[in-house]
């Protein structure tokens, strides 16, 4: 057994765990399940049971397969210069997604969100540790904040994912403490208004810094 195989068996396990915990409740599961809920906890879609084997493939699976074969079809080959980052972000990144299919499949065989905050405080999480990951990110076209600018300028990239993890750190922080102190229905219409800003302002950014430095470079 190689080194490479045995790096990815930790990542395979959690990978299968939602798909096992699926079959260990199939037979209980009736044949139309809930399987979407609103920012109240409350059900509104239903579909049939197989749709949960669908689910576990769009989130741990493809999420597994994206991320080991990004190296390979990445054209300028710098994902592989990150080494030992991009391992621990390709953990992170199926982890979370075998935890948000494990949440959905244990919501629907209770047929109830006990917890819709969960969601919540998940992704506060992933976008703090995403934060902490984005100044080792190298230009790229899979991963980051691709825009025109960052990807013809080097030093617009680093500015603006130093500058762009610190307020996706911050961001998730407050939407991690958001989720703990209000209602999810109420906390709802602020944490789309908090992903929307981490999102657009580093967008914003790097436009700007790159403006900045032509003009530098102009005078």
């Amino acid at each position: 057994m190689n080194l490479e195989f045995k790096k990815e068996l930790p990542l395979i396990g959690i990978v299968l765990i939602p798909f096992v915990y699926l079959a260990t409740i199939w037979k209980s599961l009736p044949e139309i399940v809930p399987i979407h809920w609103n920012s109240r906890g409350e059900i509104d879609g239903w579909g049939n049971k197989l749709t949960l084997i669908a689910i576990l493939f769009m989130l741990p699976v493809l999420t597994y397969i994206v991320l080991s074969f990004i190296t390979k079809i990445d054209p300028k080959k710098r994902m592989s210069l990150m080494g030992g980052k991009l391992y621990q972000l390709k953990f992170i990144l199926v982890l979370f997604m075998s935890l948000l299919a494990l949440f959905i499949i244990y919501s629907t065989k209770s047929q109830s969100v006990s917890s819709p905050s969960f969601v919540f405080a998940l992704a506060g999480a992933l976008f703090m540790i995403l934060g902490n990951y984005f100044k080792v990110i190298r230009p790229n076209y899979f991963i980051g904040i691709k825009t025109p600018w960052t990807l013809e300028n080097q030093e617009v990239w680093k500015t603006t994912h130093v500058f762009a993890g610190k307020l996706w750190f911050v961001g998730g922080l407050i939407i991690i403490l958001g989720s703990l102190i209000f209602e999810s229905s109420v906390f709802s219409k602020a944490f789309l208004i908090i992903v929307f800003t981490i999102a657009i302002v580093p967008i914003a950014y790097s436009y700007l810094k790159y403006r900045s430095l032509k003009k530098k470079e102009q005078l």
